[in-house]
């Protein structure tokens, strides 16, 4: 059965393409919805698919899944031969403990470095708090990179891949130089055909939104 996944803006919505990764990456069978956030009509069409009223939401069959980490953690469940989790016991805890680092975390980097595929804008200031977050999103991905031997976090791509891609961007649109590792991990990610394409389409998209851009 092909799951049904409900995104939003591919230039901004970085819990979106959290979900989209990892059942681009893993070869899941899907079809997607996207609804344009924050315009007339959107919060009904959300509200139609799913009672969480946000993105990303997936349906499969008669199960409605919202959020990302836990449409991780279901697809994680459903499709084990994807391996979005590492066998390894100590890995599966590792991976899990960085996606929920994530999920609850880093809140001065999502407020001051917001997704925005299509700008370039490295020289807004930032926070002590912001750089303190980009520097511990670095160190992570260094540390799993030195520990699993690359070329993704945990050796292949897992749940992690997904929960961090969007920092990806965040670091490029606003000029945040990481270490050697975690540079040639971005270079690597963005050269993957699943992120290549989100990113066209993210250029191709007609809608802009001062909502989820930063300005200033």
């Amino acid at each position: 059965m092909t799951i049904q996944l409900l995104i939003g803006n591919k230039n901004h919505s970085s819990w979106s393409l959290r979900a989209w990764l990892a059942l681009a990456e893993t070869g899941i069978p899907f079809e997607e919805t996207v609804v344009e956030l924050y315009v007339e009509g959107s919060r009904e069409k959300l509200l139609a698919f799913s009672p969480g009223g946000k993105v990303p939401a997936i349906k499969d069959g008669e199960i409605t899944v919202w959020e990302s980490l836990a449409i991780l953690e279901y697809l994680a469940e459903t499709s084990p031969e994807k391996q979005l989790l590492p066998a390894d016991k100590a890995a599966r805890a590792h991976c899990r403990s960085v996606c929920n680092e994530m999920h609850g975390g880093f809140m001065a980097l999502r407020r001051e470095m917001p997704m925005d595929i299509r700008a370039t804008r490295p020289n807004l200031p930032m926070s002590q708090d912001a750089l303190t977050n980009a520097a511990r999103v670095d160190a992570i991905w260094m540390d799993c990179l030195q520990r699993y031997g690359g070329p993704f976090l945990f050796g292949h791509f897992t749940m992690a891949d997904a929960m961090f891609a969007p920092v990806i961007y965040r670091f490029l649109t606003y000029g945040y130089e990481p270490g050697d590792a975690s540079r040639a991990y971005m270079k690597f990610m963005r050269l993957r055909p699943a992120l290549q394409a989100w990113e066209k389409a993210a250029y191709a998209e007609p809608w802009t939104s001062e909502r989820l851009e930063r300005r200033e």
